[in-house]
């Protein structure tokens, strides 16, 4: 396994992470997969014995269900120098303050996600999206604040636009807050915006980059082809994240991978997750 310094910080993680969406099963994400703590456990260990140390998950994943599992699964594991990151935005429950990146919300979505992962400190907290409604100084100073509490090494953004990202550390420098040292982004084969605006920050402001579903849900896998869907998987169930804005272009590209694939003897998943 190789491992990177994850943007400016110190922090050294694995060139490949274990993402954690499909495990819980919980409301609507069991559109995606019903991993339970049984299979859970096989694929940390088997993530683990491979040289990961990050897994990445976040509280709306089945609504807390898979932070617990995960918490459970990895138990004594943390002292084997086993990373977590998770992330926070999005409604947790039905009070007007349950969801968004204030101070209120972000302190209270940060301890509870220690409890259910069953630890002490996040190594990476993300804010999982951006909410046009609360200040990027409150935000940023909450979570400032749970770095100096010991509760966060490290922050991180998800899912921010350009302009999100250089607010944000312009802010960070000049009020001389923590600032996101990553941040986590759709790219693939298929979908490559994130080389307009997203990337060429990251390499400038010296951002570490996490890419979210890199084979696109499993459309670049090799399991699915022109006017064929496996059963089981989550495009059959009805989630059509993430997007796909031009078919045409997909299959030519799953049409490729498969026939470099075929020559080379290999799945096509390796060549897919590398954009």
């Amino acid at each position: 396994m190789e491992y990177r310094q994850l943007g400016r910080s110190g922090l050294r993680i694995s060139t490949v992470t274990m993402g954690t969406m499909t495990i819980g099963g919980g409301g609507k994400f069991a559109q995606v997969g019903d991993v339970g703590v049984g299979d859970a456990r096989r694929y940390v260990d088997l993530c683990l014995d491979a040289g990961v140390n990050l897994i990445d998950t976040a509280d709306i994943y089945s609504t807390g269900t898979c932070e617990e599992i995960i918490g459970e699964v990895l138990g004594g594991k943390r002292k084997n120098g086993v990373l977590i990151a998770t992330k926070a935005r999005f409604s947790m429950g039905p009070g007007p303050n349950d969801g968004g990146l204030s101070r209120h919300h972000l302190i209270s979505a940060c301890e509870a996600s220690l409890r259910r992962l069953k630890t002490d400190v996040i190594d990476l907290y993300q804010v999982h999206e951006w909410d046009g409604q609360t200040p990027l100084e409150e935000t940023l100073e909450a979570l400032d604040t749970l770095v100096r509490q010991g509760k966060v090494r490290y922050i991180g953004c998800s899912n921010y636009s350009g302009w999100h990202i250089m607010k944000a550390l312009g802010i960070s420098a000049l009020e001389h807050r923590q600032r996101f040292v990553s941040q986590q982004i759709h790219y693939t084969l298929e979908s490559r915006d994130a080389e307009y605006e997203l990337i060429p920050i990251s390499i400038d402001q010296g951002l570490g980059i996490l890419v979210w579903s890199p084979l696109a849900g499993g459309l670049l896998s090799g399991k699915h082809r022109r006017g064929e869907t496996p059963e089981g998987t989550r495009q059959l169930a009805g989630w059509n994240e993430p997007p796909i804005r031009d078919e045409e272009r997909l299959w030519k590209i799953v049409d490729m991978l498969v026939a470099i694939a075929a020559e080379r003897n290999v799945s096509p998943a390796p060549s897919a997750s590398r954009p």
